[in-house]
């Protein structure tokens, strides 16, 4: 799928709401404009509900494998997330992500960005296996990082972490970031359905 495909289908803004609590996924799905929610709490026995909510605000999840409970990260598993309708997917895990390819799944990729050698390494495999898109963490990392993972990679690039301010954001999106995730809901107010 074309990076400008994935990006209108995810976002329509320089955030994308992430939740970790019930509470704040409710927020994110009642009071945001923008068309998908990153998932980083839950498990099996309250996935139909999470969906179940998404579906009823037209919403879509972007689901957070590395912090979701009780799927097998196999083939079964990611098979079973697909079924029951999770079309969106982050893992740092890359044989998740290519089982999640082949159930038809968006797919990005989650790279910790600590120095030259994860660098290094998350672009070795992005190589390998090429995403839908990537997110690195933290959302800080310098522009010159940032511009070489687009031009190697030709990919979106999604960031979080340690991003806690307005300014935080402009700073990402102006060093040549697609989108922000954030759970902090004080920056959401660029996707807020009642804006003052």
């Amino acid at each position: 799928m074309a990076s400008f495909d994935i990006l209108k289908i995810l976002t329509n803004g320089p955030i994308i709401p992430a939740a970790r609590t019930i509470e704040v996924y409710k927020a994110a799905l009642t009071h945001t404009i923008v068309p998908s929610v990153v998932l980083l709490f839950g498990d099996i026995n309250s996935l139909p509900t999470l969906i179940s909510l998404a579906k009823e605000n037209k919403k879509r999840i972007i689901l957070h494998l590395d912090l979701f409970d009780g799927i097998g990260k196999d083939k079964a598993g990611i098979r079973f997330l697909a079924r029951l309708g999770i079309g969106a997917i982050i893992t740092t895990k890359s044989h998740l992500c290519k089982l999640a390819r082949d159930e038809g799944m968006i797919v990005i990729q989650r790279l910790f960005l600590m120095d030259s050698d994860s660098l290094r390494t998350g672009l070795g495999l992005v190589r390998n296996f090429k995403p839908d898109a990537i997110e690195i963490l933290p959302g800080s990392v310098p522009a010159s990082v940032v511009q070489e993972l687009i031009h190697e990679t030709g990919l979106p690039i999604f960031a979080g972490g340690l991003i806690r301010t307005q300014e935080d954001v402009q700073h990402a999106i102006e060093r040549g970031i697609s989108v922000v995730t954030t759970s902090r809901q004080e920056l959401w107010d660029a996707i807020m359905i009642n804006k003052h």
